[in-house]
């Protein structure tokens, strides 16, 4: 009689769990190549109407593809050539006079040149000047922490190079790149899952991205508008950076108006509280009359969801979880409401068809 230690069963769990965990493995390994993917990807669902319009008047793909790459190299050139001089100028000489800037903070020399101009009471400017000499170890460090993350984003820099080479590709066989998967799935019902599926987070993703950038846009001219008129330093480099951080959502705009008015704080800019009532208003008119318009219902998340999300993908991968926190969520949705269309067909039979932003799940027929 044969003795066997580890039943078939068994053998095949212990299997499946090495395998998840090598792909685990394998994908933090490879982490910043398949940031590099992931934005190719949404930077082609934003171009892609572009082309998918354009293909039919130059009769090809790989034309319109092209043609648009073209036309966006030279936005690009013109933009650089213009703006782009006065961007670098402004971030060089900010980033020459922080170290200063951080030295009057950490010193407890800012509380006196603001005092002064706030006619500050003696007793309040010495009670700040204290906290901050107190904490002055502390804001050291925060500093040195955000320099080297901005070191370590400085140095996957050149994957931005590389996304828009890797999005032609996406662009180009993208179907091909679906229909390749959907060959692995034989059976009828799990297939028509799957293409739901697919077919509803393309509609999610390319609404997701032409979204966040129509709001990064009407961010970054209220911005760079509000900040000329007012004459705050630096006006456009800091607008520049509140309509990039505009794409982060929620986090982005906290960050990108705590920005704004430290730097005017700092700089003993006079306005800085008006600047700053400013800011809140804008954010109020964003988040409540101009994001519901250019989001719309589509993504169908409750604000409690999408506020779990962002605080859960910070914790789990910092600001690129926080980035992604939202579609990730409503993909959640998506599976989760095809899947329950799948259960029911199996249940019931056939269903009014469920797509993806029409709301309520579909009664049985």
């Amino acid at each position: 009689m044969s003795l066997v230690l580890i039943d078939t069963r068994t053998a095949r769990g212990l299997f499946t769990a090495l395998l998840f965990a090598v792909g685990i493995g394998f994908l933090y390994a490879a982490r910043h190549t398949l940031v590099a993917f992931l934005f190719a990807i949404f930077f082609a669902y934003l171009v892609d109407p572009l082309v998918s319009n354009l293909e039919k008047l130059v009769k090809g793909r790989g034309r319109a593809i092209a043609i648009i790459y073209l036309l966006l190299l030279i936005l690009v050139g013109i933009f650089f050539s213009f703006v782009g001089p006065r961007i670098g100028h402004e971030g060089a000489k900010l980033g020459q006079s922080m170290p200063t800037l951080l030295g009057k903070v950490s010193s407890g020399e800012i509380v006196e040149e603001i005092g002064l101009e706030r006619h500050w009471t003696l007793n309040t400017q010495q009670q700040l000047k204290e906290y901050l000499i107190d904490h002055s170890a502390q804001i050291k460090s925060v500093a040195q922490r955000v320099g080297l993350r901005m070191a370590e984003v400085a140095q996957n820099a050149w994957l931005l190079l590389l996304m828009p080479i890797l999005a032609a590709f996406f662009l180009k066989d993208g179907r091909a790149f679906s229909d390749a998967f959907l060959r692995f799935v034989h059976s009828k019902p799990k297939r028509e899952f799957m293409e739901g599926v697919i077919a509803d987070m393309n509609q999610m993703l390319a609404h997701f991205i032409r979204a966040q950038l129509t709001l990064a846009a009407l961010s970054l001219v209220f911005y760079t508008s509000l900040l000329g008129i007012m004459r705050v330093p630096y006006a456009l480099v800091l607008g520049t950076a509140g309509g990039v951080m505009e794409f982060i959502p929620v986090v982005g705009p906290l960050v990108a108006a705590l920005l704004i008015v430290g730097v005017a704080v700092l700089m003993t800019y006079k306005h800085w509280l008006i600047l700053g009532l400013l800011l809140g208003v804008w954010r109020l008119i964003q988040d409540y009359v101009i994001s519901p318009r250019v989001m719309g219902e589509k993504m169908e998340l409750h604000p409690l969801a999408a506020v779990f999300g962002v605080l859960a993908g910070g914790e789990i991968a910092g600001v690129l979880g926080v980035y992604l926190s939202i579609p990730i969520m409503a993909s959640l949705r998506i599976v989760w409401r095809r899947w329950q269309l799948y259960s029911e067909k199996k249940r019931f039979g056939p269903l009014n068809e469920y797509a993806f932003g029409s709301g309520e799940f579909p009664p049985r027929g």
